[in-house]
């Protein structure tokens, strides 16, 4: 049975909230984009997951995000939430991972995201250019 996780799609301004995962082996996507979130813990729901994740990761507590989408990938389900993220960048702390950004979805689309604290491009974790293709807004 794949694992369990829970992921945020955090909106702001027209830009959505990544993680650039640590450069270590043996994780999920190590030096690559992807949503903050993570597994789910023996006995709980994907929301209390994504909640303790949220504060884990980034130090902010979330309310009100709302079920979007049930992802299937060969190694992991996704169950994924969407909502605002209604503080600024500058008040999250990065407390698990390499960076994070706020990115517009025309750079999303491209695979491939500018890290300010690397000064390179890096890819998204596999499987979240399907999950972003399903839930952001269309082109244009």
């Amino acid at each position: 049975m794949p694992a369990e996780v829970a992921l945020a799609l955090l909106e702001r301004n027209g830009r959505w909230l990544m993680q650039l995962r640590d450069d270590v082996p043996g994780i999920v996507g190590p030096g690559c984009w992807g949503l903050f979130g993570g597994h789910l813990d023996p006995g709980e729901t994907a929301q209390q997951a994504l909640e303790r994740e949220l504060l884990e990761e980034i130090g902010w507590s979330s309310s009100g995000l709302e079920f979007r989408l049930l992802h299937q990938h060969p190694r992991r389900l996704a169950h994924v939430f969407s909502g605002p993220l209604p503080v600024p960048l500058e008040q999250l702390q990065l407390l698990e991972g390499q960076d994070m950004a706020l990115i517009s979805a025309e750079e999303l689309r491209s695979g491939a995201i500018w890290s300010p604290k690397l000064g390179c491009r890096r890819p998204l974790v596999d499987g979240v250019a399907e999950i972003l293709e399903q839930l952001l807004p269309p082109p244009g």
